[in-house]
């Protein structure tokens, strides 16, 4: 008997292997739901690390994040990102000149304007002697400005680096079909009526198709959402507890609001328009409206929709990062340490959104601590059925051994610790600035509710992920 569940069981696709391992431990979140406020904690030990450099944020903004086809419909990315460097000058005072190094993560990138952290430092008055560049790593691309702005003061080859992101879904770029393309740069190149005019016999009217840019996977053709919704069914996470743990977010992200939190969020005049100040994907319903919904990406069973999945967003944020020694001599008292941090790859069919799950013991090993040390947790929520996905890898014996290489599993998350503010789903995603937003709500929320560790994890397309953690500075 044991043979044949064996033999049956090896022979499965792997997300069956994954609905049989959990469909008989179905997550019960209800009651997390409804957890109270986290514990003050107790000064633990400092992560500081001896003849390395300690990297401090000084602080961080961002322009609200708006739903796209909103306020920001009309601008271009660099004018977004140009708003958080302007909010961030302003919220610190830091002279120009001082910034050595200027870094930003983007996605959908604008044509005109491939290098979006260069062109946005210009407008907001850097020097043009301060080097700028820009890196992509989808939903991980300011969280990859971050640590490379971490490794260049690290190593000693500057002081003060800015780290930012950016990410307008507003305009994102359409293209001809490849066919067209095609003609139209033989065209330009043609020397002679005959030539012209026998390009152009070769036109056919589906030529004009457009090839429009998707949220899906290269390697796999899925999108997404698709990923998302097979995730959701593989660790038999309900529609209900999908529609339970949205409405947390949006609940949590609306009285953070209300109560002035979110402190990192800088007013923005959007030229020609009003001045925008606040975020507007934040909408609290009610699990009655939202279980009217139907499916959005696997019709007709599907769990994932529109209320449980973060939406398009349009937004900007930067930081301010400093080596401790320089933040100390010119005046400034930082806010967090960034210390710690891995970036981790699975498979982008069946594992595209579990990165959260294999960077936390990684990153929790490499410095030395325990799920018990954290006392803020910040993941990045792309979808419900993701997190409540992710909660569940950690949580199990199971997949720690037969697809994590770990003998125990990585612990379960307390939720009276986790998104405390909300997330992606309530607060928005602009695909290349949600790392800073993280880091930046880690660091308050640390500040806010006397702990001293902060995880901060995020998955990202390609089946990557990104964990750090953050340490508050002493007060």
């Amino acid at each position: 008997m044991t043979s044949i569940w064996t033999y049956t069981f090896k022979n499965l696709p792997s997300t069956s292997k994954w609905a049989l391992g959990f469909c008989v431990r179905p997550l019960s979140c209800s009651s997390q739901l409804r957890a109270g406020p986290a514990v003050q904690t107790k000064s633990k030990k400092t992560l500081a690390k001896p003849n390395l450099r300690n990297i401090v944020v000084v602080d961080g903004v961002r322009i609200p994040f708006l739903l796209s086809g909103t306020s920001y419909k009309d601008l271009m990315p660099h004018d977004l990102a140009r708003a958080a460097l302007l909010g961030l000058l302003h919220r610190t005072s830091i002279p120009k000149e001082v910034v050595d190094y200027i870094t930003f993560g983007t996605v959908i990138q604008e044509v005109k304007t491939s290098n979006v952290a260069r062109e946005a430092a210009l407008g907001a008055g850097f020097s043009d002697k301060t080097p700028a560049h820009t890196v992509t790593m989808a939903c991980i691309s300011s969280n990859q400005a971050m640590t490379t702005a971490v490794g260049l003061i690290a190593s000693g080859q500057y002081d003060v680096v800015v780290a930012g992101g950016v990410e307008l879904m507003s305009d994102v770029p359409i293209r001809h079909s490849r066919k067209m393309r095609k003609m139209m740069l033989d065209f330009n190149k043609a020397k002679t009526l005959g030539q012209r005019l026998s390009l152009l016999s070769k036109f056919r009217l589906n030529f004009l198709s457009p090839e429009l840019p998707a949220v899906a996977e290269f390697s796999t053709s899925e999108t997404m959402g698709h990923s998302a919704d097979r995730l959701a069914a593989a660790f038999a996470v309900s529609r209900r507890e999908q529609d339970e743990y949205a409405l947390r977010s949006h609940s949590l992200a609306k009285k953070a609001q209300d109560e002035g939190l979110l402190s990192d969020v800088v007013p923005f005049k959007v030229p020609g328009k009003d001045t925008v100040s606040k975020d507007n994907g934040i909408r609290p319903s009610s699990l009655e409206q939202m279980a009217k919904l139907k499916p959005a990406f696997i019709k007709p069973y599907g769990t994932v929709t529109a209320a449980n999945s973060s939406f398009l967003t349009d937004g900007a944020s930067a930081m301010l990062i400093m080596s401790e020694d320089k933040a100390l001599a010119m005046g400034y008292k930082p806010k967090a340490y960034l210390r710690d941090f891995v970036y981790v790859s699975q498979d982008p069919k069946d594992q595209l959104l579990l990165g959260p799950t294999y960077a936390t013991p990684k990153v929790l090993e490499k410095a030395g601590l325990t799920m018990n040390d954290i006392d803020v947790f910040e993941f990045h929520e792309a979808f419900s059925g993701q997190i409540l996905a992710n909660f569940k890898a950690m949580d199990s014996d199971w997949f720690a051994q037969n697809y994590m290489g770990r003998k125990t599993k990585v612990g379960s998350l307390p939720l009276e610790k986790f998104n405390t503010w909300g997330g992606s789903l309530s607060l928005g995603h602009p695909f290349g600035a949600t790392g800073c937003r993280l880091v930046m709500a880690a660091a308050n929320r640390l500040r806010k509710e006397g702990g001293q560790y902060a995880l901060v994890a995020a998955c990202a397309a390609g089946g990557q992920g990104h964990g750090m953690i953050v340490e508050t500075y002493p007060k």
